[in-house]
């Protein structure tokens, strides 16, 4: 099958041939109909995270399952999918407790040193990342990362569901827990943040603040549920928040990964108030905050994949899209080709595009 493969950071992607192993017994293969472009895998295309090469990085997908392994149980060929990085063992701590995205057992989902790799080109074994490799025309995965869900949902708006969407909307829903009628601010406007925008509208946000340095992002933002827009090249976040609220947000969400975003989130909060972190930032990355600020009851918290379960969320992401509550279709900038995707990370490191989607034929 053809595959983009990553060679290490600072290196474009190549689309070259490799070969995909037989489903394990509790193994699914499915063809990849759509692939997100995703900030995550930019972030080790870029180096500010390491991962072994060869590789085949992607994420964020969607596709049609081909064969299951003979252990596998509620899934069959020509079932449409979601796929999840968060792939679970379903009996740790974690798992049992409600927090299967937390799993500290994940390695019990991937192949042993002693079997044949997942993927491979010649003799050489290519690594998987985040136990999907979703820039490839199709995956082998462990079951516990796959989601069936609905026929009539467009796979390319559903591949965006498999991190954007969960992402950003658990990040409202799931990890802060926000409350009817509070305030709300929303900082970086692609994928993720277009997310927790629109899940914020839906979970009653009386007011929504998106912030952007760029004005068609803001502009999306609106038809997202933004209530108002901030470009922060003009002005000061933090006081421009807290002049429009009176005082701060009750939450804020940094949608970007970065040291000085992430410090804005916190400052522009109110007293009692929660910011939650759920971009990347990058290894070793410090952040400061005014110590005196803690006796104000603020917060400042990570959310891991939006404190997913994924096989109850997606299918209720679905529901939503099909409802005309989520708002897939705006969110895709464009669609592209496997053979484009070293352009695609191009213009997503332009910051100018909400997502670009990989489709595949078939």
């Amino acid at each position: 099958m053809k595959a983009a493969i990553f060679h290490g950071p600072h290196h474009r992607l190549s689309i070259e041939e490799i070969s995909i192993a037989n489903p394990g017994p509790r193994e699914v293969l499915i063809r990849t109909a759509a692939v997100g472009l995703c900030h995550s895998d930019l972030h080790f295309i870029d180096g500010l995270y390491g991962h072994e090469a060869p590789a085949v990085l992607g994420h964020e997908a969607a596709g049609v399952v081909e064969k299951v392994g003979s252990e596998v149980r509620g899934l069959e060929p020509g079932d449409h999918v979601i796929t999840c990085l968060s792939v679970f063992c379903g009996h740790c701590g974690f798992c049992t407790t409600g927090r299967p995205f937390n799993c500290d057992h994940q390695h019990e989902t991937r192949r042993r040193g002693d079997e044949a790799p997942r993927l491979s080109l010649g003799e050489r074994e290519v690594q998987q990342f985040y136990d999907l490799s979703a820039f490839a025309e199709q995956m082998l995965v462990h079951e516990h990362a796959v989601v069936r869900i609905r026929k009539d949902m467009p796979l390319d708006r559903a591949a965006l569901i498999g991190c954007a969407v969960t992402t950003g909307m658990g990040a409202v829903t799931n990890t802060a827990r926000i409350e009817v009628g509070s305030t709300v601010a929303v900082i970086g406007c692609g994928g993720v943040g277009l997310s927790a925008i629109n899940g914020a509208a839906i979970a009653g946000a009386g007011r929504i603040i998106a912030i952007d340095v760029q004005d068609g992002k803001l502009d999306l933002a609106r038809s997202f549920g933004a209530t108002d827009t901030l470009n922060a090249t003009g002005c000061d976040p933090v006081e421009a928040v807290r002049d429009l609220t009176g005082g701060g947000v009750d939450y804020s969400f940094e949608a970007l990964g970065l040291k000085r975003t992430s410090e804005q989130a916190y400052d522009m909060l109110r007293r009692s108030g929660v910011a939650t972190i759920i971009g990347m930032l990058p290894e070793g990355e410090k952040l400061e905050l005014d110590g005196v600020s803690l006796l104000y009851d603020k917060r400042i918290q990570g959310s891991n994949m939006g404190s997913n379960r994924f096989r109850v969320d997606m299918p209720r992401y679905v529901d939503f899209y099909l409802a005309g509550r989520l708002h897939l279709d705006r969110m895709i900038s464009k669609r592209i080709r496997l053979d484009q995707i070293n352009e695609g990370f191009d213009d997503l490191r332009s910051g100018l595009l909400a997502r670009s989607v990989i489709t595949f034929p078939g």
